[in-house]
């Protein structure tokens, strides 16, 4: 069965079980690797200031082999799973910089221009909103 809470419409969804390394589930300290990304994510906002940014947590994403995954969402917006990612600082940043242009876009189309390099090629699905299809 699954459970579900209400959560912040317009957020960075970590996954919480991913793996902190290939060969380890959890780090040194006994926390997964999704653990520290959120960490990461947090802490990033809150040196940014951005108190409005909401950054949750959710069991697995079904995105195991790309670990760590985050899930990207807003209210009329397209929303991406994007992996492959360290949980470290240096990620959480590029995360949070994209998620915040990613705001600001028309529909959630960042233009490439604008992502940064930490993101590229880290992208796995583009889902379009409820109720909606993404059209050319």
């Amino acid at each position: 069965m699954v459970t579900l809470k209400p959560a912040a419409e317009a957020a960075v969804v970590v996954c919480r079980t991913c793996k902190y390394a290939a060969d380890n589930r959890e780090g040194p300290d006994g926390r997964t690797g999704g653990a520290h990304l959120a960490e990461a994510l947090r802490q990033g906002r809150d040196r940014a200031g951005d108190d409005a940014l909401a950054i949750e947590e959710t069991d697995c994403l079904f995105a195991c082999s790309r670990f760590c995954t985050v899930h990207l969402r807003a209210p009329g917006k397209v929303s991406y799973v994007l992996g492959g990612f360290e949980p470290t600082p240096a990620a959480a940043d590029a995360i949070l910089t994209f998620f915040r242009h990613y705001l600001d876009s028309d529909g959630g189309a960042v233009p490439f221009k604008l992502w940064p390099q930490g993101v590229k090629g880290r992208f796995i699905t583009r889902q379009p909103p409820p109720g909606a299809v993404v059209e050319r």
